[in-house]
């Protein structure tokens, strides 16, 4: 590869090498081209682990810092908060911090508004404006490598467990999508779920087809392995209706009755159901006993004011009404669980935060809030806190900007390209 590069070509081959390459090897792939390519004395690839308040650094058996080991690999965390890792990934932007030395960049590693890590390089010279774009490029690539990998192996799983996980954790993180962030056209949406000690049972989903965006938020009730099972039987019945294509109303019926089917007496889970009609900006709303959304619209919060039907399982049968609520250009929906209201978290004023967070990404105005109960919680929750955060930015359906990602107006230092 041509130093100082990388063009299309060069990314044509180095693709060849990536998937020629064991999945636990591909960053590495195309770490060591990276390297070549602009000079770099030494490349890292950082994950973000589940705490959302650090980065992991992977690598093999005999580095420094290092965190835990299985096998030949190795972990070694690295704060998010207050670090060029952290600026990079907020700012969706190359970060540069030059050294005695040369330079180290901190490049985002993000697709469609994921933050899936950062990849760090090491540079003898302070870098030219074309290398910054090259590493910005990589990282943008190293994104759809590890997305792409991380279905064949373990590894990058085993790097994003800071903390080791309960049986019931287990179940529950495989109930959420593959992407807690979306990038597109008309929306941008970010979720964030904070496990406490015991598993409350919280599940959120989401997916995109061609004319509606599909939401969910459900809340089982009981801890631990009750209520991963409860939520196991419910997401999956959820799922399996709207992968049928029926309208919503039904989709809810048949999530109920798949649930009652199972639950012993008194269980049931709480929940909301939305369908978005990208043409019309018309979200239709199933609301089963769950707390309604926050909406911030011209810089003021107010709850939507939503019915409730009853929580799903309570009885076989039942049909839940859709509710409809119409979207306006800059709207803000914040979905969120009672881990997020009840107890310490209800000295948590939401309102002041989602209204001093207004320009944030959705995917930090989740994790910002969230941070919020984990302090009023003194780190210790006692119910699952749960938020997924819808920005509706209107017009016709339409491919994304490229370029958002640092902040609701899309501003993106150009040395990006995520």
């Amino acid at each position: 590869m041509g130093r100082g590069r990388l063009s299309p070509l060069n990314l044509n081959a180095l693709l060849a090498a990536v998937e020629a390459a064991p999945p636990v090897a591909a960053v590495e792939v195309l770490a060591a081209a990276l390297a070549e390519a602009v000079g770099a004395r030494e490349v890292s690839f950082l994950i973000a682990d589940f705490s959302g308040r650090s980065l992991i650094r992977l690598g093999h058996s005999g580095g420094t810092g290092i965190l835990r080991l299985q096998g030949q690999e190795t972990a070694e965390r690295v704060p998010l908060f207050g670090t060029p890792h952290g600026r990079a990934l907020s700012g969706q932007a190359v970060e540069v911090v030059a050294e005695d030395n040369g330079a180290r960049l901190f490049a985002p590693v993000t697709s469609r508004g994921e933050a899936v890590g950062v990849l760090e390089l090491g540079l003898d010279d302070f870098p030219a404006e074309q290398t910054v774009a090259d590493v910005a490029l990589a990282g943008h690539f190293l994104a759809y490598v590890v997305i792409a990998n991380r279905r064949y192996t373990d590894l990058f799983e085993w790097g994003q467990r800071s903390v080791p996980l309960s049986l019931a954790a287990e179940i529950q993180h495989r109930l959420l999508p593959g992407a807690f962030t979306c990038e597109a056209g008309q929306f941008t949406l970010a979720a964030w779920l904070q496990p406490a000690g015991e598993i409350g049972g919280d599940t959120f989903d989401f997916s995109l087809e061609r004319d509606a965006l599909h939401l969910s938020m459900t809340d089982a009730m009981g801890h631990t392995m009750d209520a991963a099972l409860l939520a196991t039987v419910l997401v999956g019945a959820l799922r399996n209706a709207r992968r049928r294509g029926v309208e919503l109303e039904e989709q809810a019926r048949l999530g109920n009755d798949g649930l009652a089917d199972h639950v012993s007496d008194g269980q049931f889970v709480t929940g909301l159901l939305v369908r978005i009609d990208l043409a019309t900006a018309t979200a239709a709303i199933v609301n089963a006993g769950h707390p309604p959304p926050l909406r911030l619209r011209a810089g003021r919060v107010e709850q939507v004011p939503l019915e409730a039907d009853p929580p799903f399982g309570t009885e076989r049968g039942r049909v839940y009404r859709v509710q409809a609520l119409p979207l306006e250009v800059g709207d803000r929906l914040m979905f969120v669980t009672d881990g997020m209201l009840e107890r310490d978290a209800a000295e948590v004023n939401i309102d002041a935060i989602l209204t001093a967070g207004m320009d944030m990404h959705a995917r930090e105005a989740v994790q910002h809030l969230t941070e919020a109960v984990l302090q009023a919680s003194r780190g210790q929750l006692r119910d699952d806190a749960t938020a997924l955060c819808l920005d509706w930015h209107g017009g016709p359906p339409r491919d994304r900007d490229a370029t958002s990602g640092a902040d609701r107006e899309g501003r993106l230092d150009q040395a990006s390209s995520t």
